[in-house]
């Protein structure tokens, strides 16, 4: 005999929502299909879920992290996506005053291929095995016009960047920009001229955001102006390192496309597979300057 709708028996079948064992519900979370009330459900773009799915992807089968969203170059987004970017600048500007107070640190720093000249026995430099200078002048500054331009530049371009990109993608763009522009000045300047300041890497920075700009189908005209600006500075001023502004301006360019343009079945190792061909090339030019100069 059918039982009308509403009777005890149809009302015994509905299960309890398994945050409130005493409400019964005939609603089921569409990704771990547990049963939710009304005072559970979040909607969805189809149905409803539960408020453990919505948080960290508990019960779907999936690891918690697949839900979280992605950047435009697929990494996570952040509470506070400037935090790099502060942390660099911040390595900055304590290089710089410490730079200040020291008379000595300066010329353990900066990037030389060696000193002194000949026909003098060289006693320092990238040539001597002092391979940290590559990284070392990537943060070193001496005179106060030149940090606060760098830095400002570095706010401007590297927030953003970071938001876009994600942080370990971003920190990946920075360094190699920075070591690529190193490696070009070691392999082209003088082996005695020193050279300083974070400019590789804010170059890299610049053809990065060019690349993420045209992806994104934005104006270009104030960053292509803006870059113009700066590179009839580096050829028109003198005691500019140029190598350093090329290449790493190079090395963003070539980054900056493999982060926003990888295929998404292959993009992490189409991103840091990148990143290792830069590192690559650095280390090339490195010795091959190296074994030149010895």
């Amino acid at each position: 005999m059918d039982q009308p709708a509403g009777s005890p028996q149809d009302a015994q079948s509905l299960p309890f929502c398994y945050r409130h064992p005493d409400r019964e519900t005939g609603v089921r979370c569409t990704r771990c299909d547990r049963p939710i009330c009304p005072d559970c459900m979040v909607s969805a773009s189809v149905g409803f879920q539960c408020p453990d799915c919505v948080r960290g992807g508990s019960g779907t089968g999936h690891a918690p992290g697949a839900a979280r969203p992605r950047t435009i170059a697929g990494g996570t987004v952040t509470a506070d996506p400037r935090l790099l970017t502060k942390i660099l600048i911040g390595i900055n500007l304590a290089v710089f005053i410490a730079v200040q107070t020291s008379t000595t640190l300066l010329n353990d720093l900066v990037l030389i291929g060696t000193w002194p000249p000949a026909p003098f026995n060289p006693t320092e430099g990238v040539t001597q095995g002092e391979w940290w200078r590559l990284v070392t002048s990537m943060f070193t500054h001496e005179a106060i016009w030149h940090i606060a331009f760098n830095m400002l530049s570095l706010w401007w371009l590297g927030g953003p960047l970071e938001a876009a990109l994600g942080r370990a993608r971003y920190l990946a763009l920075y360094f190699c920009s920075g070591l690529a522009g190193s490696a070009l000045t070691y392999l082209l300047a003088a082996p005695s001229s020193a050279s300083l300041g974070a400019s590789g890497a804010i170059f890299g920075l610049f053809g990065a955001t060019a690349v993420l700009m045209r992806r994104l189908q934005y104006d270009m005209r104030p960053i292509m102006a803006l870059l113009a600006i700066n590179l009839i500075l580096t050829f028109g001023w003198n005691n500019i390192a140029w190598q350093a502004h090329i290449g790493g301006l190079v090395a963003g360019v070539v980054i900056g496309y493999a982060m926003v343009h990888a295929p998404r079945q292959r993009r992490t190792l189409v991103q840091y597979g990148t990143c290792a061909v830069v590192v690559a090339a650095v280390v090339l030019m490195t010795a091959l300057r190296t074994l030149q100069l010895t």
